[in-house]
């Protein structure tokens, strides 16, 4: 039968120990336990660190005994007194003091755990998220949350301090189109209807602003059915907000203090202010993607007016069709990206969308072209000084339609940084990407689609070319990046309602499907509506950078693997039939 606690009340946490004197009680988890003969020492553990509680020749039998009982995980209390340590452990906080203990509670006892609570760890994910509980007393895991925890706390005192109020808003709602598909919830009460889970609180918080609140922050909880990757869990949460008579300026500035004031306090580190900004165009042209990382250098650069002319059928035919030829150069990287390695490269752009990967590898006196037999020696010099690629490099070409070379050389010259080590650790390239296209066209059909929510407002100069030239049509929208990871979208809202109406049949919507979808929000514009903009910084996507972690499931207390389950409760799980019935739904069984 375990101690219990009566007559003892915690005064430390085990790695705020340190008073050399000082009368203690500490609660924790038992690291270790050492037996010497006549000197026993267990290492307890609580969030805070690791305290050594001694027992030596002097400590009452009894007491000697149940620490000969104690084993890993054990939970336990103990009272006594803190002395100097003979042998300093310098890999501890407080390695230099440990408490010479004369009562000693065990408060539970645990069987011994599926694998070892230790803070560097090779045992497999699957395994520790099964017992996440246990994984998660790993120190690296808690300073995780508690990170996150920090970046909450100033995230809410910042906001407060300039004038937002928190509003809470409904986690249940109407079905609308948000880019995902929606997490659905029946309704018991209105039989074959269904709530929605929030994919972001956009046109809630835009309703808060045509009511008057002016300025509203919510730590909002958001839900998207979509495949996950590294950076994307289908549960998350935003730092949302929305802000009355602004324009796009006023949001840039109070979101930039937010992230100053947020890195000086939570890492001490200065993140000068105001941050860089790429238009859109800039962003896919030099780097390939709409969500840079500027730590380092191997920017695309377009050698279509030095190949056009060529015998190349792949270069000149790319170009014919309306695309581009172009290269990045990976400096000194010859003797890492050795033929072998191109070969692989080659595969993997293939894999994106490419249909092949040309390249210029230069190791010895003369530079080996994968296609030197369509140029002279002139001409290959002449190309090769214009993109900076000498001795010791390697310059890697694509050539198609620039929807498939851009990104394709985007994603090559992240890989390739990798394999270089090229990407620096510590630094926080922040990054406004601004000009958004509004339109983006379907390939199968060719009809323009929204690329943002449609209540984006377009450029003025802009609006009067929706409907004669919608590829012309920028946003008034912007991202904030950091590192390659994109932090937040955000815009200026459509609060007229007649340019309402324009964007909505500019997207093919009908009236029925503009009632049905969005009939509220159309009929308080009419009521009138301030002008407005807002955004949602991802909490989550903010920790995992700031603290350098590889996935948000390191950030997340509970997370999803890859197939959105979660393996420590095993859901989703099979619903029972009665509970199903009073629903009104059946459950259809397809073959796995």
């Amino acid at each position: 039968m375990a101690d219990t606690m009566k007559g003892l009340k915690r005064t430390h946490y085990c790695g705020e120990v340190d008073i050399i004197g000082a009368e203690v009680v500490v609660g924790g988890f038992v690291q270790k336990v050492r037996n010497l003969g006549t000197l026993l020492f267990i290492d307890l553990r609580d969030r805070t660190g690791v305290v050594q509680l001694a027992f030596n020749d002097a400590t009452d039998r009894a007491l000697v005994e149940k620490v000969a009982s104690c084993h890993m995980e054990y939970v336990l209390m103990a009272h006594g007194v803190v002395k100097e340590r003979e042998s300093i452990n310098y890999e501890m906080k407080n390695g230099n003091v440990e408490i010479i203990v004369d009562d000693l509670r065990i408060l539970a006892a645990a069987q011994t755990p599926p694998f070892e609570v230790q803070n560097e760890t090779k045992v497999n994910e699957e395994l520790r998220l099964k017992y996440r509980y246990l994984d998660l007393r790993r120190a690296p895991l808690q300073k995780n949350l508690m990170m996150r925890h920090e970046i909450a706390k100033v995230a809410r005192e910042y906001f407060y301090d300039n004038g937002f109020i928190e509003i809470e808003t409904p986690m249940m709602m109407k079905s609308t189109p948000e880019g995902a598909r929606d997490y659905l919830v029946p309704s018991r009460v209105h039989p074959g209807k269904f709530y929605a889970l929030p994919q972001s609180p956009q046109i809630y918080k835009q309703l808060l602003m045509v009511s008057g609140m002016d300025r509203y922050i919510q730590l909002a909880r958001c839900f998207r059915d979509e495949d996950l990757r590294a950076d994307r869990q289908p549960e998350f949460t935003q730092i949302d907000l929305e802000m009355s008579f602004v324009d796009v300026e006023d949001i840039l500035e109070m979101c930039e203090g937010f992230i100053r004031d947020l890195f000086k306090k939570v890492l001490d580190v200065d993140i000068p202010t105001p941050l860089p900004r790429l238009s859109f165009a800039d962003a896919m042209n030099r780097f390939g993607s709409d969500k840079p990382d500027t730590r380092y250098g191997m920017e695309i650069q377009d050698i279509s007016h030095l190949v056009k002319d060529s015998e190349f059928g792949v270069f000149t035919g790319a170009i014919e069709a309306g695309g581009s030829v172009r290269a990045i150069v990976a400096k000194n990287a010859a003797s890492v990206l050795t033929r072998k390695e191109i070969d692989k490269l080659t595969e993997m752009v293939r894999g994106i969308g490419a249909k092949g990967l040309a390249f210029v590898r230069w190791v010895d006196d003369a530079p080996g072209c994968s296609f030197a037999k369509f140029f002279s020696e002139e001409q290959l010099c002449t190309i090769l000084a214009e993109i900076g690629c000498e001795k010791g490099d390697v310059a890697l070409i694509v050539a198609d339609k620039n929807k498939v070379t851009l990104p394709v050389l985007g994603a090559l010259r992240q890989t390739v940084a990798k394999k270089l080590d090229l990407i620096p650790e510590g630094q926080f390239n922040f990054l406004w990407v601004t000009q958004m296209p509004f339109f983006e066209q379907d390939e199968e059909t060719g009809a323009w689609v929204a690329m943002h929510h449609p209540f984006t407002m377009p450029e003025d100069d802009c609006i009067q070319y929706l409907d004669s030239a919608p590829e012309k049509v920028t946003a008034k929208a912007f991202d904030l990046v950091l590192n390659g990871t994109e932090l937040s979208s955000g815009s200026i809202r459509i609060t007229n309602y007649e340019l309402q109406q324009k964007m909505f049949e500019a997207l093919g919507m009908s009236e029925e499907e503009i009632e049905a979808k969005f009939g509220f929000l159309v009929e308080a514009y009419k009521y009138g509506a301030p002008p407005h903009g807002g955004m949602g910084i991802g909490l989550d996507r903010l920790a995992m950078v700031m603290l350098g972690a590889e996935s948000l499931r390191d950030i997340t207390a509970f997370p999803k693997v890859q197939n959105a389950s979660e393996l420590m409760s095993a859901c989703p799980s099979v619903v029972d039939k009665e509970s199903l019935d009073i629903l009104g739904i059946q459950v259809t069984e397809t073959e796995e």
